[in-house]
This record gives structure tokens, C-alpha cells and sequence, in this order.
């Protein structure tokens, strides 16, 4: 698994390192049982504080798709399996939102307005 990052960009660290594990397991590269590295590992590979790694992984299992269990450390969660059922259907609507000319930004907002 490869963490990826951009130091430069103003998204926040932590954000970027959960998107990067959502962005493997989209694609299948990640799968449910899955371990991920310790977060002090990923810390050290992106050089970063490991509390931006933890809050990361914290972020991924508000989300549910990661289980943190003392001593098992981060496990993809048996709910994340949809997501890369979905994969090709979000690469869709992305594309369709693209050509109606609106910005991931609001695509993301209108997709949030229609969650419960």
C-alpha cells in the first residue's frame, strides 16, 4: 500500500492520508481484513507527526471503513466490500457531473444535501 500526499496542497495531511486508503479500496487494492500499516509507520513514510496518521485512521473508522482494535491495530472493515462494488458507478456520476459542468466541489455538496 502507498500513501500518497502533497505537501503543498491546503487539504490537510490527515485528510490526504484518508483519502489515499479510501482511494485503494475504491479501486481494490485494499479489501475487508486487510491490514493497513501502524500508524507510526505511515508517520514515518510521509513524514509526518503520527498524530495526523492517527487522526487518519480515525477519521476512516467514523467513516466505517476501517476497525481499530488494540493489539490487531487497522483492519479494513467487512463494510467497506460495497465500495469497490461502486467504484465504476461513482467514476460515472463524476463523469456525467463533469460534463454538466459542475465542480467536484458541488457535486460532493449535493450528494452530502441527499444523505439522511
Amino acid at each position: 500500500m502507498l500513501i500518497r500526499i502533497d505537501p503543498d496542497s491546503a487539504r490537510p495531511l490527515f485528510e490526504q492520508i484518508a483519502a489515499s486508503v479510501r482511494g485503494d479500496v475504491l479501486a481494490g487494492r485494499l479489501r475487508p481484513g486487510d491490514r493497513l500499516p501502524a500508524a507510526r509507520e505511515v508517520a514515518d513514510a510521509v513524514d509526518v507527526n503520527v498524530h495526523t496518521a492517527l487522526r487518519a485512521y480515525q477519521e476512516l473508522r467514523d467513516e466505517g471503513l476501517i476497525d481499530l482494535r488494540r493489539g490487531r491495530g487497522a483492519v479494513i472493515s467487512a463494510s467497506a466490500a460495497p465500495l469497490a462494488e461502486l467504484s465504476d458507478e461513482i467514476a460515472a456520476l463524476v463523469d456525467h457531473a463533469a460534463e454538466l459542468g459542475l465542480t467536484p466541489a458541488t457535486l460532493a455538496a449535493l450528494i452530502k444535501e441527499m444523505t439522511p
